[in-house]
């Protein structure tokens, strides 16, 4: 069966090492996968290479972010998202991509996978659905999963200048979505 047949969508992988690959994107409520020029915009923020670090999606959803992290040499990509279907896609997009050694799935809400013990991530990836408070929960409890250099990509319904004790250090709009990149605040108060 072909994927529109299936009911799926599919999106293209923008670089790295699986680049102009298509995946499926199961189709599930509330599900909006990042477009491919918002990637681009966030993988030239974030520099093409990601080798050594560890990036965490906490909403998967279709995988886009973390699966792009993963094509650019991320040591390390968790996925969280608490639907059984959008995670059995994940399973199988990662073992499609022959990638299960680097990408880790945990099926649960963000909220209880932050209160668990976690090694630090460098890259988090926030693209919540909107207007269901997510940030604000999410916010206080962000500090215990970063290391010292980590940035935080938001996607959101509205400009987000600040989340918990990171800012925002590049921001941009593409339609009605709001998309930022954010760090912690460096004690000399300016970022390098």
């Amino acid at each position: 069966m072909h994927a529109k047949e299936q009911g799926l969508s599919r999106i293209r992988i923008i670089g790295g090492e699986w680049r102009s690959r298509l995946i499926d994107v199961p189709d599930s409520i509330g599900l909006r996968p990042t477009p491919s020029r918002v990637r681009e915009t966030l993988f030239n923020w974030l520099g093409q290479d990601l080798r050594g670090l560890r990036c965490l999606d906490l909403f998967a959803g279709s995988g886009a972010l973390g699966f792009e992290a993963a094509s650019r040499g991320a040591a390390e990509v968790t996925l969280v998202d608490q639907a059984p279907k959008v995670v059995a896609h994940l399973r199988q997009t990662a073992s499609t991509l022959r990638c299960e050694h680097v990408v880790k799935l945990h099926r649960g809400s963000a909220l209880d996978f932050l209160s668990m013990p976690h090694a630090p991530f460098d890259v988090v990836f926030l693209d919540p659905p909107f207007n269901q408070g997510w940030l604000e929960k999410l916010g206080p409890k962000l500090g215990a999963i970063l290391s010292a250099d980590s940035r935080v990509y938001v996607e959101s319904e509205h400009p987000v200048t600040a989340l918990g004790a990171l800012t925002s250090i590049k921001s941009a709009r593409a339609g009605q979505v709001h998309y930022q990149l954010l760090r912690a605040q460096p004690l000399g108060g300016k970022h390098e």
